[in-house]
């Protein structure tokens, strides 16, 4: 339930159309609804602006079930990361209403409840490597289920430096940048030193020994000198799109 549906419904309760213990009764999970394996959060769209999202990578299938066919009653978009293709080919036995993002190992559902006009602008995703892409794609599977408008630029790393710099138009119009690169992180602190927008570094776990998965990439997003570049987690391109989706939102009326 998000702000707009409390709305309406006091509206309707104002107006007699609603029982105040009907309204009660809609009311009655909006903070938490227990399930055996989990308490979902309901409020936190109302809260935060963003929809709970399922962490699905050491969930069992039978969890994921649970959890999702729950979650599919509600107003709200429906999301769940670093979900396996097996694991998601028996979700989608059990369940009707849900999308297997193959790329970005995401299931998704609700669709139809997405706000077209969440964003005051474009978020463009950047990914150094084809590699790198099942991060990339997290980001954006997650920004357009927030409703946000985004733009990719893709397999643009610093080994060829001319891929990125032919982008620099649309870089430099965007609201908020994500760039996502593993080896030795390189490309958000270019990125960043070409635009005026906020960049979103995310490092990923691609690369050879020394790359210890993710942390050398990781250390040298940290320690760039471009002024402008937040990092997060490795390979938390969910992350990186609720932080994108917080600084392109729109305000409110």
């Amino acid at each position: 339930m998000n702000e707009q549906d409390i709305r309406n419904l006091l509206e309707r309760v104002r107006a007699n159309t609603l029982a105040v213990g009907d309204a009660v009764e809609l009311l009655r999970h909006l903070p938490t609804e227990i399930l055996p394996s989990a308490r979902l959060d309901h409020h936190r769209q109302l809260r935060t602006g963003l929809p709970e999202a399922v962490f699905g990578e050491s969930k069992t299938a039978a969890h994921l079930i649970e959890i999702l066919a729950a979650q599919l009653k509600r107003q709200n978009v429906v999301l769940a990361t670093r979900v396996s293709p097996e694991k998601a080919a028996e979700v989608l036995g059990r369940i009707d209403g849900l999308t297997y993002h193959d790329a970005a190992r995401m299931l998704t559902g609700n669709e139809q409840f997405i706000r077209a006009d969440s964003g005051r602008g474009t978020v463009v995703i950047v990914s150094a490597g084809t590699s790198d892409q099942p991060v990339a794609e997290e980001c954006r599977v997650s920004l357009e289920l927030f409703g946000h408008r985004v733009r990719c630029v893709y397999d643009a790393g610093v080994a060829g430096l001319h891929r990125i710099l032919a982008h620099a138009e649309l870089l430099q119009e965007a609201v908020v940048i994500i760039v996502v690169a593993g080896m030795e992180g390189a490309l958000p602190s270019v990125v960043a030193g070409m635009v005026s927008a906020p960049v979103i570094g995310v490092p990923t776990s691609i690369g050879y020994g020394t790359g210890a998965g993710g942390i050398s990439a990781l250390l040298g997003m940290l320690n760039s000198c471009s002024p402008g570049l937040a990092v997060v987690n490795i390979d938390n391109g969910f992350g990186a799109a609720c932080m994108a989706a917080a600084i392109n939102r729109r305000g409110e009326k």
